[in-house]
């Protein structure tokens, strides 16, 4: 068996031997839009061995200027009706060309955006991340990354749940099954498939758990270079929901999907030298670095002004609650889950984890985040201060916004940010925002018809 065989990746030539044999037809090109989804084209593989391969593949540009219901909206400067909506080049990036065990005689690989004169698409998801791990290579450094991604099952088809308006729902499990291995053995059949298949595409799985909310559960991957695995979350969310949907079954990745716990993404990061040598961990208090240590002050410092990149969406914000598992506090710990940062693993393994973002969350965006107010703590030299213990709910101390409204201003209004993404990035996140808001406010909820239709 061919290395691309037993990984899941495929070189082009591997890809020619697959075609040629019929045992590929199919090569899906993607992107990650503005909610890290995956967007693109179904291409023969043969046309994508002539023609796509060279020279890569049109696709308009509204894809990074629509709401999640692919509407076009006002107020982006790359993308309008007075410019006509254009094209821009999705050109493959071969490196992650796989297979996609979940679809019949497919590979799949994700695309970098271009402009037809070969110039970058800033706004771009995997672009935005790029800028930040190149200015890492500039001093040196490499970032390591692993996501967590919950999710809840339910025995519902997506149409079922669809057509019910998402309520009288079934959950998989009824009842609490966080590290229960007799409630996770009940949709034991789905979360293998799920492993084994995303095992076939070329992730690599760790493990599998229950979580608390009805349903919930969580597939943990090995953490890989921070754009891999970028790449990979978002085609494992997408596969995961493919692959649900096969089985007559629906999964959601939402933050907040109902009154109980919330879907979280944890992410963790860490620091190598361009050798692969971890950084992080040193001689210094809680066995970090200088460098280690300003890297997680620049994280705290900068937390709120880009709470926007880890809670993009209206429902992100309904997670923090608190003693739920979901920060409030902007403090950092060790080991202590109660804060929006927590230190984890020892020596070489040191990492910090950002407990903010949840299941809808970009990850392109939250990483780079986190990379660029890394850096703003190692160029600043900030000082770390000593870490929290006890119950950070009670801290007192400075919290995450609220709402999605609350964290727009103080993205907008970030020098950080600013200088960090650039001007462009900024207004067309804070744009998406404002979009988000508009929709939401002129949008009559199940709450206020229960509240208002009889007694008002």
């Amino acid at each position: 068996m061919s290395d691309g065989a037993s990984t899941g990746y495929l070189s082009v030539s591997e890809l020619r031997d697959e075609v040629a044999s019929g045992r590929i037809d199919t090569v899906l090109l993607a992107i990650a839009d503005m909610q890290g989804r995956l967007q693109g084209k179904r291409l023969s593989a043969r046309y994508f061995l002539d023609e796509v391969l060279h020279h890569g593949s049109e696709g308009c540009n509204y894809l990074l200027a629509v709401d999640v219901d692919m509407n076009t909206v006002a107020g982006y400067a790359m993308s309008s009706w007075e410019r006509g909506y254009g094209d821009f080049v999705m050109k493959p990036d071969l490196t992650t060309l796989r297979r996609v065990p979940w679809q019949e005689g497919t590979a799949l690989l994700m695309a970098d955006l271009t402009w037809e004169d070969g110039g970058d698409v800033p706004p771009s998801p995997r672009q935005v991340l790029r800028r930040q791990l190149a200015r890492l290579s500039e001093r040196g450094l490499a970032a390591y990354v692993g996501t967590e991604l919950e999710f809840c099952v339910y025995d519902d088809t997506y149409e079922q749940a669809w057509q019910r308006g998402y309520r009288d729902m079934s959950p998989a499990n009824l009842y609490n099954v966080d590290y229960s291995l007799l409630g996770t053995a009940r949709i034991e059949p789905l979360l293998r498939r799920i492993r084994r298949d995303m095992e076939g595409a070329g992730l690599y799985v760790e493990s599998a758990k229950g979580e608390c909310n009805l349903g919930q559960h969580e597939i943990a991957f090995r953490y890989a270079e921070a754009l891999k695995t970028c790449d990979n979350h978002a085609i494992y969310k997408n596969g995961a929901k493919e692959i649900a949907a096969q089985e007559g079954r629906s999964i959601t990745f939402m933050a907040k999907p109902n009154e109980r716990e919330g879907n979280s993404c944890h992410i963790h990061i860490s620091l190598r030298s361009l050798d692969g040598d971890p950084v992080m961990a040193g001689p210094g208090p809680y066995g970090l670095s200088q460098l280690g240590a300003r890297f997680i002050a620049g994280q705290q410092a900068c937390l709120r002004e880009l709470t926007l990149l880890y809670a993009p969406n209206i429902n992100s914000y309904k997670r923090y609650v608190p003693g739920s598992f979901a920060p409030t506090a902007i403090k950092w710990g060790v080991d202590n889950r109660t804060c929006a940062l927590r230190l984890v693993g020892h020596g070489p393994s040191l990492r910090i984890e950002n407990r903010v973002p949840g299941g809808d969350v970009n990850p392109y965006l939250a990483v780079a985040g986190m990379v660029a107010a890394g850096l703003h703590g190692i160029d600043n030299e900030l000082p770390l201060e000593d870490a929290f213990e006890g119950n950070a709910y009670d801290s007192g101390a400075e919290t995450v916004p609220h709402t999605l409204r609350d964290a727009l201003p103080l993205f907008e209004g970030s020098k950080l940010a600013r200088e960090a993404f650039g001007e462009e990035v900024v207004e067309h996140y804070a744009n998406n925002a404002r979009v988000e808001l508009a929709a939401f406010d002129a949008a009559v909820t199940d709450w206020e018809m229960f509240r208002g239709f009889e007694r008002m």
